[in-house]
C-alpha cells in the first residue's frame, strides 16, 4: 500500500502497523482509577483507622509511582511492582500485612483487566486496516490482548516488560520489526506519546502517526508524519476507503 507523508509527499511502503496500547487503544486512566477505587474501598473496610481512611487514591498512585522508579532497571513485572506497592500503602498506613496486600492486588487486577473499555474508533478501524496490513501491538504497559477484549487481533505483540526495555529505546522498536518480519522503514507506529512513541519510532527510521485525542498544542521539536484526532482517520490516510460509517 503506497501512502504519502503528510510534509514531504514522499510515497512510502507500509505492510505493518504496530500500535501502543494505554492511552490509544482504552483509556488507562480512567480503569486505573476505577480500580484503585475498588481496591481502596477494601483496604479501608479491612483497615478501618484514621489514616487509611484519609489515603486517597492519589496518594496510592504517587507511592506506586515512587516505588518503579526505585526498581527501575531492576524489576520489569508490572504485576510485581503493583503488588509492592500495595504492601507499602499499607506500611504508610501503619498496618504491614503481606497477605492483605495481595488481596488488594487481586481485588485491582480483578477490576482492573475486567473492566477496560476500548476506545470506540478502535475495532471499526482494526477491521478497516486488518486485511491490508500486518497489525501488531507495542506497548510499555502490561495489558495483553487477551485481557482487553482484543485476542486474535495482532499478528505480534511486544511488552516491555518482556524484552527488558522500554519505549522510547531503539531497540524495542527493533525488536518489534524482527518480530513482525518487516523493515523499520515498512513500519508505521501509532501511540498518543511525542517521545515515547513518536520520537521512539522516527529515531529507528519508522514513519509516526501522533494520536492527539484531546487536541493539545504540540511544543516539543518531535513532529510526527500524521496526526490524528482519532484512530479513524488512519484507513483514509493509508489510502483505504471507510465502508463501515462507525470508524468515521
Amino acid at each position: 500500500m503506497r501512502v504519502q507523508r503528510g510534509d514531504t509527499k514522499e510515497p512510502l511502503q507500509i505492510s505493518t502497523i504496530s500500535f501502543d496500547g494505554d492511552m490509544t487503544l482504552w483509556d488507562f486512566y480512567k480503569v486505573m482509577r476505577h480500580s484503585l477505587k475498588q481496591t481502596l474501598a477494601e483496604l479501608q473496610k479491612q483497615v478501618p483507622t484514621p489514616r487509611a481512611l484519609r489515603l486517597t487514591i492519589d496518594a496510592m498512585i504517587a507511592i506506586r509511582d515512587r516505588l518503579a522508579e526505585e526498581v527501575k532497571g531492576e524489576v520489569w513485572s508490572l504485576l510485581e511492582i503493583r503488588q509492592r506497592a500495595f504492601e507499602r500503602t499499607l506500611e504508610h498506613v501503619g498496618h504491614p500485612d503481606k497477605e492483605l496486600a495481595a488481596h488488594l492486588n487481586a481485588i485491582y487486577r480483578k477490576h482492573r483487566y475486567g473492566d477496560i473499555e476500548l476506545y470506540p474508533d478502535v475495532i471499526p478501524t482494526f477491521d478497516a486496516l486488518a486485511p491490508h496490513f500486518k497489525l501488531g501491538l507495542l506497548s510499555n504497559g502490561n495489558t495483553y490482548p487477551e485481557n482487553c477484549g482484543l485476542d486474535g487481533r495482532f499478528a505480534f505483540v511486544v511488552f516491555s516488560q518482556d524484552v527488558q526495555v522500554e519505549k522510547p529505546d531503539p531497540k524495542i522498536f527493533q525488536i518489534t520489526a524482527e518480530r513482525a518480519s518487516c523493515d523499520l522503514t515498512e513500519m508505521l507506529h501509532v501511540g498518543d506519546s511525542l517521545e515515547n512513541d513518536v520520537m521512539g519510532a522516527k529515531n529507528v527510521g519508522a514513519h509516526t502517526v501522533w494520536l492527539n485525542r484531546e487536541s493539545v498544542a504540540n511544543n516539543t521539536e518531535t513532529q510526527p508524519d500524521y496526526e490524528v484526532a482519532s484512530l479513524a482517520e488512519i484507513p483514509e490516510i493509508l489510502g483505504l476507503r471507510r465502508k463501515n460509517k462507525t470508524c468515521q
